[in-house]
């Protein structure tokens, strides 16, 4: 017997349909509240008639998009910890990570988000979005059944990387297939799919959004510009914009179900899933590629794309698009980032603690690693001639942030009024940070949290940057045909998208911005040794994308230990001298085990429940 908790996404919908319903009738005059209907209720038929009401479907479905805001993974993993001691991520990564314990599922979510959009694709041919233009109303039904494809499209990569994996039986599986909503009379127990069936559902996917949307949503000026389909209907430069113009941006287009597919080719030619996934790295190169060449592939490489979060001005509502953002959220004025991860002198929490294994794979500017005899690096000096990423992601002693130097070692900091602080010293307080650093990346220094004086500023949430599709082309065409290897023609390689990419970072470089007489030679000595350039690509991606909730999903694609201990810094002052003393300390251990953890489970109650859905092996 199927109970009401084994029902949860049809109550779900429920309970989202019900609340269209009250809403709608909020609408509506007063007799029309207090004057029955000859049935006094309302069926799903009232859809077809009022489209806000069946367009809820689809915005419930936005809404489980399951994208994060905040940093919150990477104090999971050997890049961050958190000095919140009732984290469900610092939990996890101490060794409480479990089948029913686990802060990284995303089932519930995008099973309910594909329910939403599964309901949807049963109703959109059929409302009025505009019944008196047959034009207007055919464009609506094509960017809506676009955008439901892509959303479906998303919420299965999601599910994939979360929960797809090996069970006992040897097979690589992804999760049960849902093309059709859910009903009483539905077979819940399902069996999980394979992983290369999930994978073309979503490229199937993928390619009808990209069939139904625009590329980008933008106003046309003539008539010459609307499709040939639309045009026959009568469709005229207004109607088009009404659809398809500039007020949609932020919707699912063309360009973005085109890089979630690149994404999951990326996911799926990785080591963890290669190997049944039905996917290669030639591939996924050659997806990656198709969505460079929208923008002219390295013609578009943003120069500043790295600190776009710095670029004020184009973080207003007022300002065009940044071109290193493919696709974002809408801006959100706030001082949450802030708030939760400003040092506390700056009236914040320090929630996130960047490791002292982060900051060591920032390279020296020349480009060596600190751990090459030729870098110059010198342990007693350690943050000087640094990789520039290191200062504008990282807080780290003796940085002045917001014209306050920020103190992280063990002496204290005295004001110009003589104020004697330590508030921002290792392990000082429960706002203090652990590992002798504190996060900088995406916070505005224009931003005050304290609620007595709170300045808050805009800010965007990127869901994908053109910087990840650039390194996850150069790590699937090295992975294919090697650093410089350009097979497909597409006028770049691995090699010249990590060149760009350093280049920006203005590695090869002294402090004065001249190039060094050697170049950056390391690069140059891993375009010689695939292996190398691996490994490069690796950490390139790790600097480039720390704190935007990655790493987690990286080093377990990778099949690379999840277990590394995390370092921090301690700094100490010698007072007669004022030398300081720096001691590599360890901070967390992290409690994962690699034979098995690579993949994440399926919930424990849904295995409980259903008798045909196997479990990833070495979780019960």
């Amino acid at each position: 017997m199927i109970t009401p908790k084994d029902k949860r996404h049809l109550i779900s919908l429920s309970f989202i349909i019900c609340q269209l319903l009250f809403s709608t009738a909020l609408l509506c005059s007063c007799d029309d509240i207090f004057t029955p209907a000859d049935e006094n209720t309302r069926q799903e038929d009232a859809m077809y008639e009022e489209s806000e009401y069946a367009h809820g479907l689809l915005m419930y479905g936005y809404d489980r998009l399951p994208y994060l805001t905040t940093t919150v993974t990477d104090i999971a993993t050997d890049d961050a910890v958190t000095n919140l001691k009732t984290s469900n991520y610092l939990n996890m990564a101490t060794g409480t990570w479990a089948s029913d314990n686990n802060p990284m599922s995303v089932w519930d979510n995008c099973k309910d988000g594909i329910q939403y959009i599964n309901k949807f694709f049963t109703i959109v041919d059929k409302v009025k979005w505009a019944p008196s233009a047959a034009s207007k109303q055919q464009m609506f039904i094509d960017r809506l059944k676009g955008e439901a494809f892509g959303l479906r499209a998303v919420f299965y990569y999601y599910l994939l990387q979360a929960h797809g994996g090996y069970a006992d039986d040897g097979q690589l599986y992804g999760v049960p297939l849902l093309t059709t909503p859910e009903d009483g009379s539905s077979d819940f127990n399902l069996p999980r799919a394979s992983f290369a069936d999930c994978v073309k559902q979503i490229f199937a996917d993928c390619d009808s959004a990209m069939f139904y949307l625009p590329i980008d949503y933008d106003d046309i000026d003539t008539e010459d510009e609307i499709p040939a389909k639309y045009k026959a209907l009568g469709a005229n430069v207004s109607n088009y914009n009404l659809v398809y113009g500039v007020k949609a941006k932020n919707l699912m287009s063309g360009r973005s179900a085109e890089a979630i597919k690149a994404q999951v080719a990326l996911l799926a030619a990785s080591p963890a899933f290669r190997d049944q996934s039905g996917v290669t790295s030639a591939d996924a190169a050659k997806l990656c590629a198709d969505v460079l060449k929208r923008i002219g592939g390295m013609d578009g490489f943003d120069p500043t794309g790295n600190i776009w979060y710095k670029n004020k001005n184009k973080l207003e509502p007022s300002a065009s698009e940044m071109p290193e953002i493919l696709w974002r959220e809408d801006r959100h004025k706030n001082a949450t980032q802030e708030r939760e991860n400003f040092p506390p002198t700056l009236y914040g929490q320090g929630r996130v603690n960047p490791s002292q294994n982060l900051v060591d794979a920032f390279p020296m500017r020349n480009g060596r690693p600190i751990s090459d005899p030729k870098s110059g690096y010198d342990p007693k000096n350690p943050y000087a001639n640094r990789d520039l990423r290191l200062a504008d992601n990282i807080l780290y002693n003796g940085t002045v942030f917001r014209k306050t130097e920020i103190i992280t070692g063990t002496y204290p900091k005295v004001t110009d009024q003589g104020v004697v602080e330590y508030e921002d010293n290792i392990n000082y307080g429960a706002y203090s940070t652990q590992t002798g650093y504190y996060l900088k990346k995406l916070l505005r220094d224009d931003v005050s949290p304290l609620s007595s004086s709170l300045i808050e500023q805009q800010h965007i949430y990127t869901r994908i940057r053109y910087t990840e599709i650039f390194l996850a082309y150069a790590e699937a065409a090295n992975d294919a045909w090697g650093p410089k290897a350009d097979p497909t023609g597409v006028g770049y390689t691995a090699y010249d998208v990590i060149k760009a990419i350093r280049t920006r970072a203005g590695l090869g470089k002294d402090e004065f911005g001249r190039d060094l007489p050697e170049g950056d030679a390391y690069l140059e000595e891993c375009a010689g040794d695939q292996a190398k350039m691996t490994n490069l690509i690796r950490n390139e991606r790790r600097l480039e994308l720390c704190f935007e909730n990655k790493r987690f999903w990286d080093l377990r694609r990778w099949l690379l230990p999840l277990d590394e201990p995390v370092k921090g810094m301690r700094i100490d002052r010698n007072e007669e001298t004022g030398e300081l003393t720096y001691t590599i300390i360890d901070v967390e251990k992290r409690v994962y085990d690699n034979s098995y953890q690579c993949y994440g489970p399926i919930p424990k109650s849904e295995v409980l429940k259903w008798s045909n859905l196997k479990q990833n092996r070495g979780w019960n």
